[in-house]
């Protein structure tokens, strides 16, 4: 498949496809959905996530990952089981994060634990501070930032299947993540 044809088919720029692919630019969760779903795989083809054996995470033992090159961090707060639709994490975000405009199937919910960020939905600004909430549906056009000098994290829950996929056998791709078990 080519750039051109996984653009048309995800949404993403061949662009930032090509930055993606050349290891200059590292894609959000919600953009390696698109990226997935255009394939025929789950996002779990391309990363290795934590896999809980049951439905409680407690919060000094609670899985830790990132996207290899990103700077954020994943707490992974829902578990992994059969028929379970909902995905929760608390993302620790840096300052002067910025992520990429993405659009998706689902909805997402944010709720700001700590710090501020700014979330555009279809082209409408939102300055979020400690304790302000957001509920949009994926399919409009989103990204969010962090140009406040301070760390923020994010509770942030929406329905991303990262279920089994026809291809689980597949060898994934280099992008990997990275398991700590320091509680935040």
């Amino acid at each position: 498949m080519t750039l051109q044809e996984l653009g048309d088919r995800s949404g993403v720029s061949v662009g930032y496809l090509s930055q993606v692919e050349r290891d200059n630019a590292t894609p959000t969760l919600g953009t390696l959905e698109q990226i997935a779903s255009a394939l025929g795989v789950s996002v779990g083809y391309f990363i290795v996530r934590p896999s809980p054996s049951d439905s409680i995470t407690r919060a000094a033992d609670r899985p830790r990952f990132s996207v290899s090159g990103s700077s954020i961090v994943y707490e992974q707060l829902g578990a992994d089981f059969p028929g379970h639709e909902l995905t929760s994490y608390i993302l620790h975000v840096p300052p002067g994060y910025q992520s990429e405009t993405v659009s998706h199937e689902g909805e997402e919910i944010i709720f700001i634990l700590e710090g501020q960020i700014t979330q555009v939905v279809d082209g409408q600004e939102f300055h979020m501070r400690e304790g302000d909430s957001l509920h949009y549906l994926g399919n409009r056009p989103h990204s969010w930032s962090n140009s406040a000098d301070m760390p923020a994290r994010i509770l942030f829950a929406g329905r991303m299947m990262f279920g089994a996929s026809s291809r689980k056998s597949a060898p994934r791709p280099a992008l990997a993540t990275e398991r700590t078990s320091e509680a935040g």
